[in-house]
């Protein structure tokens, strides 16, 4: 599939459907971009009304044209575009960017319009990009389909966006800087052509070193996540989610539910395909561009040069928080500084050659610290000072970054007289920042990779001896319902290898003591009813109960407090169940993602679980590393693993619960939300049990 997008980028003709004269018009715009970069590419206007437009022959009909033409972009009214694309079909042509809007972005009509144009399309066997977006550009061909004004020079990012806007912007923003970008593509609406299908499209492109993302939803979220996976071991991808609120998440009914946002779920599911997230759209490129650029940092230890002091503690302060140190400059090295800096240099870690600085000096301090074995990193600091060459500086790094193997980036604390020395670095591929507090974050978007790049292959785990049968009748047992409570969840969970503390369902008072007496005292009762799912607020538990005459008193007295607190709630009975032995209480569960699919959530349990929000979340298939990233990222992992003398728990049972819960969780569609709160874990070797349990049932 890749290779159909080739056209996008590649074509030997491009037609343009509703060409005008109007220089104000955005299909003059694109005609300009053709013509103005794309040397080797024949370009024909199409509109009926002229005859010649910017020196090119003009053609009364997409039929009229000739051949070579592999690529068709149309800029005409939404209520011919029917018409539009059947004679683009006829013609031939198999890739087609609808620059129009007025399609699903406008509501339910124009919805209808553009899922007619995409079965239209398909009949052809054509790929749309777009409706409603702002067109592809290849900048070695020089194929700009866009109405975007200027082109950056050719590099290493291909850029694909959701939004048209933010293409344009950064553009705008990038093209004075000099840094160098492959490719860019704005997808609008998505009808056919997705963000995935770029990213499988890139991933073979050899000019594509690194692909930044801006996105804004994903239409199917695990074969992104499978092509990403694939994509992320053979060039990193950078990316940035637009939309990060989830309204939508107070909806939900569960703990995690509620905890369980859809971000939760980008969150995860990026991490889990090797993606590297951003923060914001400098971020997007500042890493971009350095993973395009420079060789991975094989440490963490950063050695820094600088004419300014403060600079210097910025960058400190930012290195420390995004997990990197100053280098300790070895003894030897030092004194060779100070042989021919300023005597009043410090020379320890930064090295600061004080205001007035000559690239001389930034090229000895660099060299020498490139010696030193016990640093990983370069980066230099430059403060504009009058009399300071800004440009010989800048060409003075540059020089070094032919000679070193070590990660460089660089910093011009500046913008009105150090954008000549940017350019020169940039052309150069030496990354350069604004502000010193910009590598640090950059330096975590590439350690990142270099984790992403030591991964082993994913190998999600499979559970065996699944009682299908008994899973079958639990959701017979269930089937109409919409909030499971516990009773009904505990047979979900027994058939999967799940184990609950020993219990039943009791009717009434008579029923509840047969079920106490036969799972031995003392027990707890729990009311059961499909409109109470926080028990404890309606006075629906009762624990610790040693008699059957207690239970029978205990009993009256919940459906006292029930009737009183929840007067209209329909009570299926209680559950009766031994009362299990202190351990460690923690929650398992999970909550079904539209996009990404069973989003499983690992944290300590208990009550307090929407207070303390000590979770991790992870899209199913889990693998065993992904399992173990859940439970290690949490204070709950900590807890299991013995703090402070403790005793450890039984980690492996918890591990299994998870696997188990995912497992059930994929096999199920049906189940939107489903969770163990609290399961108790109990030492080494002695398992863990589930104490309470609930299930939320989707269409």
């Amino acid at each position: 599939m890749p290779s159909s997008l080739t056209p996008f980028f590649n074509a030997k003709g491009v037609a343009i459907l509703g060409a005008s004269t109007n220089p104000k018009k955005l299909s003059y715009g694109i005609l300009e971009n053709l013509v103005t970069y794309g040397n080797q590419i024949e370009v024909y206007p199409v509109n009926p009304k002229a005859t010649e437009i910017l020196g090119k022959k003009a053609y009364a009909s997409i039929a009229d044209v000739p051949d070579p033409v592999e690529l068709a972009v149309v800029v005409l009214p939404v209520t011919v575009i029917m018409e539009t694309m059947r004679e683009i079909g006829e013609r031939g042509i198999k890739a087609v960017i609808i620059i129009t809007g007025g399609f699903k972005e406008l509501g339910e009509e124009g919805a209808k319009v553009e899922q007619a144009v995409e079965e239209l399309a398909q009949s052809y066997g054509m790929r749309v990009v777009g409706p409603n977006c702002v067109g592809t550009i290849d900048v070695r061909t020089g194929l700009n389909a866009t109405f975007l004004k200027g082109l950056p020079p050719a590099g290493p990012i291909a850029f694909i966006s959701q939004s048209g806007a933010i293409c344009g912007g950064v553009i705008d923003l990038i093209i004075n800087s000099k840094i160098g970008f492959s490719h860019f593509a704005s997808l609008g609406n998505e009808m056919d052509v997705t963000e995935t299908d770029m990213l499988e499209y890139f991933a073979e492109d050899e000019n594509v070193k690194v692909i930044a993302m801006y996105v804004e939803g994903i239409q199917d979220g695990l074969r992104f996540m499978d092509v990403a996976r694939r994509v992320s071991q053979k060039k990193p991808i950078v990316f940035l989610k637009a939309g990060k609120n989830d309204a939508g998440a107070k909806a939900v009914s569960s703990h995690t539910g509620s905890l369980a946002g859809s971000y939760a779920a980008y969150q995860a599911a990026l991490e889990q395909a090797g993606v590297i997230e951003v923060e914001t759209i400098s971020q997007l490129f500042n890493v971009a561009w350095a993973l395009g650029t420079q060789p991975l940092p094989a440490g963490k230890r950063v050695a820094m040069t600088t004419n300014a002091g403060g600079a210097a503690a910025l960058a400190a302060d930012s290195l420390a928080f995004n997990g990197f140190e100053l280098a300790q400059i070895a003894t030897e090295i030092q004194a060779k500084l100070r042989t021919k800096l300023n005597p009043s240099a410090q020379v320890s870690n930064p090295v600061d050659m004080l205001g007035s600085v000559s690239p001389e000096d930034y090229l000895w301090s660099l060299g020498n610290l490139d010696a030193d074995e016990g640093v990983d990193v370069l980066l230099p600091i430059l403060v504009p000072q009058a009399l300071v060459d800004n440009l010989g500086v800048a060409n003075a790094w540059v020089e070094f970054s032919k000679k070193t193997n070590k990660t460089l980036l660089t910093c011009l604390m500046g913008e009105r007289s150090t954008l000549e020395a940017e350019q020169s670095l940039n052309m150069a591929g030496v990354p350069v920042y604004a502000y010193p507090d910009e590598a640090g974050r950059v330096l975590r978007g590439m350690e990142s990779y270099k984790k992403v790049l030591m991964r082993s292959a994913f190998n999600p785990v499979r559970i065996e001896n699944i009682d299908h049968n008994k899973m079958a009748a639990a959701m017979a047992l269930v089937k109409g319902a919409h909030a499971v409570g516990e009773y009904g969840t505990r047979v979900m969970l027994e058939a999967y290898g799940i184990q609950n503390v020993p219990g039943d369902l009791a009717g009434d008072a008579d029923e509840a003591v047969g079920i106490a007496e036969k799972a031995g005292y003392p027990v707890v009762m729990k009311i059961v009813s499909e409109d109470i799912l926080h028990k404890s607020d309606s006075g629906g538990i009762a624990l610790n109960i040693q008699s059957s005459e207690e239970l029978r008193v205990e009993y009256d007295a919940m459906m006292a407090r029930i009737a009183q607190n929840a007067p209209q709630a329909h009570i299926q009975g209680v559950m009766v169940e031994k009362m299990a032995p202190k351990g460690l209480e923690v929650i398992v569960g999970m909550r079904r993602d539209p996009t990404f699919g069973p989003l499983m959530m690992f944290g300590l349990g208990g009550t307090m679980v929407e207070l303390l929000k000590d979770i991790r979340f992870k899209v199913a298939p889990l693998t065993d590393e992904d399992i173990d990233e859940m439970i290690d990222s949490t204070l709950a992992g900590k807890l299991l693993k013995g703090y402070r003398g403790s005793a450890k728990s039984d980690i492996a049972a918890v591990k299994e619960t998870i696997a188990r819960l995912s497992q059930l969780s994929l096999d199920n569609p049906e189940i939107s939300e489903i969770e163990i709160n609290p399961l108790i874990v109990y030492p080494e070797g002695q398992g863990a049990i589930s104490l309470d349990s609930r299930a939320i049932l989707g269409k």
